[in-house]
């Protein structure tokens, strides 16, 4: 009897061992496997308006892809919540507060990070279309940076996933490009993971050769330090072969590392939670400076449901900014404190002027 029950557990682990085996093969076979560059998606929906050297209104925001608004709290944050809302009503109305706000700021340009298509955890919804449509942006270019037919984590797990960065405008494009950025995790980890990126895209300006660059960017979050490191490196090399050129040149987007000094504004409360990376001034090529608010929070851990009455035990951070290249004049930059209603980031909001 005893030999039975050893031999029918015997195969039971067998058989968990094959199916696990099967499936991290097939999600190998299917892993996401992007050039190190290739022409971003485009799409465009009518009239342009002709750039202002002598005002650009840009916002950059992670829209939480319309999952991590004031109720949500995430288990890699130290939160019970796996990643996805309760409800489908639930995710449009974060997704409609998005736009709404967008809407209201009438930007030149918007460099969203965390943005769904088809996609589990957002119930399916082109939020691409709904932002451009809903904004009636005259020009759009998306990147990905996750692509995965079923992610197996956390519990329950997240499901299919394909989502990007979105750069909106009403500015006519000359070139929209999706440049690879280096992946810090091996097989098997690697395979549902994402596949950091940046999104350049490239304006005309009028009576000028050189262009206005931007790259939107969503630097990496969940690593032990390296990844962030060097994707920052890369990210620096292409701003200053851009300055080289002549032109003008915009990084911004969530960085998933504090900016300088922002740690006395929001210290670290908890170490043994979520920590991002630390920029340096001296990250910085010559000829570049950061922009960023230093007085309000861009984003929020998501170890619990935001708490407005709390906001003194809650963890803040100034991950969120720009890069900005010495021929541009800043006018202006805000994070505006939504209370992180509809996402854990706050949009933060650049005004530039073209020397």
């Amino acid at each position: 009897m005893l030999k039975k029950i050893l031999i029918g557990i015997l195969v039971v682990l067998l058989l968990i061992v094959l199916n696990v085996g099967i499936f991290v093969g097939w999600l190998s076979y299917k892993e996401y496997k992007p050039e190190p560059v290739s022409p971003a998606t485009t799409s465009a929906l009518g009239e342009y308006k002709e750039l202002n050297p002598e005002h650009i209104k840009l916002v950059s925001w992670n829209i939480g892809y319309g999952g991590l608004g004031k109720e949500a709290s995430f288990v890699l944050d130290g939160g019970k919540g796996a990643g996805k809302p309760e409800t489908k009503d639930i995710s449009l109305g974060y997704l409609e507060g998005v736009r709404k706000t967008m809407a209201d700021y009438k930007a030149d340009i918007y460099m969203l990070q965390e943005v769904d298509k088809n996609s589990s955890r957002s119930y399916r919804t082109d939020q691409i279309e709904a932002l451009q449509n809903g904004l009636n942006s005259a020009s759009a270019a998306f990147a990905l940076n996750y692509s995965c037919p079923f992610v197996p984590f956390p519990i329950p797990p997240i499901g299919e996933v394909n989502a990007g960065q979105l750069t909106l405008s009403d500015f006519k494009l000359n070139a929209a490009t999706r440049i690879s950025l280096p992946v810090p995790f091996k097989w098997p980890m690697r395979v549902a993971n994402l596949k950091r990126c940046l999104l350049e895209t490239r304006f005309p300006i009028p009576g000028k050769d050189a262009e206005l660059v931007v790259l939107n960017l969503h630097l990496e979050a969940y690593d032990s330090g390296e990844g962030k490191i060097a994707q920052t490196k890369m990210l620096m090399e292409i701003l200053t072969d851009e300055l080289k050129k002549g032109n003008y040149v915009i990084a911004g987007g969530d960085f998933n590392q504090t900016f300088p000094g922002a740690t006395k504004t929001f210290p670290i409360i908890d170490p043994t939670l979520w920590v991002p990376g630390f920029l340096q001034e001296s990250d910085l090529p010559e000829g570049f400076r950061f922009v960023f608010d230093d007085k309000n929070p861009s984003c929020r851990l998501l170890n619990a449901p935001y708490d407005v009455a709390k906001k003194d035990s809650t963890q803040f951070y100034i991950i969120d900014g720009f890069i900005v290249s010495s021929n541009i004049e800043v006018l202006s930059v805000k994070t505006d404190n939504l209370e992180f209603v509809h996402s854990d980031h706050n949009p933060v909001l650049l005004e530039i002027k073209l020397k």
